[in-house]
């Protein structure tokens, strides 16, 4: 099962790989493998691809080589390692502690020596094959690495994929992607950045083995250097929810079978993945891959100092627009986060409303004296099923319109009300939510969704009341230039937060320029915009109404004007960056 993107792929936006670079897929791509010739092949997969499948299509396509199982032959038992990582999972439904394990934890070395000897010493060709394939020592090798975006492995869990090596097909969703987001993936990112520099191949295998593609070492380092020196979007991937809306199926063009959509991830390169265009055919790989590989280039220089090679900036939808609430909720500190999870910022936030029905409100901050006790004491009541949390009691209802844009630093309680377009412009750390309520529903499972008062009551910042909302998060546009055709304006966010947005209205040509730190941006009026490079650095890149791009630090100057349909209109972006992460400029 395969995400949905809102468009077919041969029209999705890819990034063109420069060279003469080609693709092979089938069992063209095994035989290709077969015949560098460079000592045995070693595939080393992502967590999450079907490794039995795997299995059998090499068997397939190369009956005479011998295939070792590297993680049948080495790994140790999943008791094991689930004793070794349990103080990270912890005994809650969705909150771990992020790993600081290695690949090699989870492996017996001497097993794993004992493969290097027996593929050495074999008459004929071997192939090792898994997750922790390149851990077997070897002098000379075909290093392959087949890749997948998290959101795929989501979908595959959702559909009864197990954990790596687990038999829980049948477990809580929730608590399989917990063990996959504190644990696999951190040791899986971990362990594929150390194989970047040496692998031969990359094969993505995000539709499955049998539609697999396979590109060279060359072609994937070339593609993401492409990806970091010109605009890009990532592909976004969609979901219901028990809120979920319909603005999206009726303006981006979705399945309007769907009973709904809640949520569109249209920048989290954790998750989302991005299109290369390799001699012609659309090859899917994690867009995390390039912030791995191109961490100067695409963040800049400070932004990659302060942060690592992680992107801090997120941009999703909220959807609720003939929907629900979104759950009560408050995001941790940073001093909580760091001590509870081992995350080392938090999920600060703001709501920018793209649309908004004539009732929309957000929820934000508490009412003016708010007894904190009488409220924990009401809020655990409800979470009990004992009686209906009286929300608007406690928790301010500010009126929502088109363009409005709130501030949410963490510790402020929250949520969006019904009837709105939230474009949510946040840190990238995101499933660090404590619901305090949830309006007596239950989620698309049919489970109760998970309440945590107890995290919430710890985190609620109690002075954050009416009189502070209105005077710190709400209608904080300030104007600071304007020229022929253009006003570019501060929405936010809150000095607690390290986020800086800028709005700019235009009807003709804008000029940007990165100063050297990651910019993201999205058209939040108007049909269509082209970005384009004074010095013609880069093609000119069209983007629609909605959509999420991102301009890599090392573009420097940038322009967008109106364009196609666009062209008459009054336009508008809003532009993300990390604060304080500017290179000075020469005048």
């Amino acid at each position: 099962m395969s995400h949905n993107p809102p468009r077919s792929y041969d029209k999705f936006p890819t990034v063109t790989v420069p060279g003469n670079h080609r693709t092979w897929s089938g069992q063209d791509a095994w035989r290709e493998i077969a015949r560098s010739g460079k000592g045995p092949v070693v595939v080393d997969t992502y967590p999450g691809v079907d490794l039995d499948d795997l299995v059998a299509a090499l068997a397939r396509a190369l009956p005479e080589h011998r295939i070792l199982n590297v993680e049948e032959l080495a790994a140790h038992p999943i008791s094991h390692i689930d004793a070794l990582i349990a103080p990270n999972l912890t005994d809650d439904r969705v909150f771990g502690v992020m790993s600081h394990h290695t690949l090699s934890d989870f492996y017996d070395a001497e097993r794993l020596a004992d493969l290097g000897r027996q593929a050495s010493a074999s008459a004929g060709p071997v192939i090792l094959v898994g997750w922790g394939a390149a851990l077997v020592p070897l002098q000379e090798r075909t290093l392959v690495l087949a890749d997948m975006a998290r959101w795929e492995l989501q979908q595959r869990q959702r559909a009864g994929a197990p954990n790596w090596r687990c038999n829980n097909a049948a477990e809580d969703n929730l608590r399989k992607y917990k063990r996959s987001f504190f644990v696999e993936w951190r040791v899986a990112d971990r362990h594929k950045r150390q194989l970047f520099p040496a692998v031969d191949y990359v094969l993505d295998t995000n539709r499955g083995t049998g539609q697999a593609k396979l590109i060279t070492g060359d072609a994937f380092h070339e593609g993401m250097a492409a990806a970091a020196a010109a605009p890009f979007r990532v592909v976004p991937f969609f979901d219901p929810g028990v809120w979920g809306g319909q603005w999206m199926k009726q303006v981006i063009g979705l399945d309007s079978d769907a009973e709904n959509y809640a949520w569109c991830f249209d920048c989290v390169p954790e998750e989302n993945s991005i299109l290369l265009d390799v001699g012609g055919e659309a090859v899917e790989l994690p867009s995390v891959d390039v912030v791995f590989t191109q961490p100067t280039a695409l963040l800049g220089p400070r932004t990659y100092a302060r942060f690592g090679a992680e992107f801090p900036i997120r941009f999703d939808f909220l959807d609720t627009m003939e929907g629900g609430n979104l759950s009560l909720q408050v995001h941790p500190l940073t001093d909580y986060i760091q001590d509870r999870f081992g995350m080392h910022y938090t999920q600060d936030e703001s709501y920018y409303l793209l649309d908004a029905g004539p009732d929309a409100v957000v929820y934000l901050g508490l009412q003016s004296g708010t007894d904190p006790e009488e409220m924990v004491k009401a809020l655990k009541k409800a979470s009990d099923g004992g009686t209906h949390f009286p929300a608007e009691d406690y928790v301010n209802a500010f009126p929502a319109k088109k363009h409005d844009h709130f501030s949410i630093p963490a510790g402020t309680v929250h949520c969006s009300g019904a009837n709105s377009m939230v474009l949510e412009i946040s840190a990238t750390p995101y499933i660090f939510t404590f619901k305090m309520w949830d309006w007596d529903r239950v989620g698309l499972d049919g489970r109760p969704r998970p309440i945590h008062v107890d995290h919430a009551s710890r985190n609620i910042q109690w002075d954050r009341d009416t009189e502070w909302a209105r005077e710190q998060l709400l209608d904080q546009v300030q104007e600071l230039g304007s020229g022929p055709g253009w006003t570019e304006e501060r929405t936010g966010l809150h000095e607690l937060e390290f986020i800086e947005v800028r709005r700019h209205w235009f009807t003709g040509s804008v000029d940007h320029h990165t100063n050297g730190t990651v910019n993201v941006l999205n058209l939040v009026e108007g049909s269509e915009a082209v970005v384009e490079s004074p010095t013609g650095s880069f093609a000119p890149f069209v983007v629609s109404y909605a959509e999420t791009f991102i301009i890599p630090a090392s573009v420097g100057a940038y322009t967008i004007r109106p364009h196609g349909s666009g062209v008459g209109q009054k336009l508008a972006t809003v532009k993300a960056y990390v604060r304080g992460t500017e290179a000075r400029r020469a005048q």
